[in-house]
């Protein structure tokens, strides 16, 4: 199987392939900057697998929560990109990407997933590794406050924090999870080499839709909207 996967839900852009287990990635922290990078990276990918667009059996992307600007930037990318390719799209949470990438730096069994959303909340979710390593979903994605995010019991395996949440409002997040130490990744972001793994999952079980229904997932208004798509004009060569 041959997948791409792209990412910019956050202040990093990325790009990776996942060709049959083996992932080829580009990843940068560049605020404000995906819509000049991502496509130039995903280029980068091509030239040096020598691959083209059609050899691809699907698109894999972040489809938020996270910056508003940021996911539909990724969303607009895999639907032009899908359209021009034929390709079918896997939208895949940026909060399990998180998750499965602290899950491949730390080792633990569980990550409580936080993204900044600002004004004083975050994007929350729990997430446990199952058999086959790959984060697995414990309690719905959400935003909320810091002191009202959802958490395990404690004596469920070993736990870590990961993502922006725990850098701007740690203090409050450690006091919601209870007594003693949990260690963070509380600089980690997302990339697209983790999407691309729960991607290839997905796609497997058919989680795959058609590129017009391809939508972004804000989880403040709580609705889905089709984004603008200033990557449609590309088209596969």
């Amino acid at each position: 199987m041959k997948l791409i996967a792209l990412e910019a839900a956050t202040e990093a852009c990325s790009a990776a392939l996942n060709l049959d287990g083996e992932i080829f990635a580009r990843y940068e922290v560049a605020p404000r900057a995906h819509t000049e990078k991502l496509l130039p990276m995903l280029e980068s990918l091509l030239a040096e697998t020598g691959l083209a667009l059609r050899d691809f059996d699907a698109l894999a992307f972040g489809r938020g929560p996270g910056s508003f600007t940021g996911v539909r930037i990724a969303t607009a990318a895999a639907q032009g990109i899908a359209f021009g390719a034929d390709l079918p799209v896997i939208p895949v949470s940026t909060l399990a990407g998180l998750a499965q990438r602290a899950l491949d730096e730390s080792g633990a069994e569980r990550v409580l997933a936080a993204i900044d959303a600002r004004m004083s909340e975050v994007y929350w979710g729990v997430y446990r590794r199952n058999k086959a390593g790959l984060a697995v979903v414990e309690t719905p994605e959400m935003i909320c406050p810091p002191d009202q995010a959802p958490v395990p019991e404690r004596d469920r395996g070993s736990v870590v924090g990961a993502g922006t949440g725990w850098r701007a409002y740690g203090e409050a997040l450690r006091t919601r999870v209870g007594s003693g130490e949990i260690a963070l990744l509380d600089q980690l972001l997302p990339d697209a080499a983790a999407i691309a793994r729960l991607g290839a999952a997905l796609y497997e079980g058919g989680g795959i839709s058609e590129a017009e229904q391809a939508l972004p997932v804000y989880l403040r208004d709580k609705v889905a909207s089709r984004p603008s798509a200033p990557f449609a004009n590309r088209r596969s060569k």
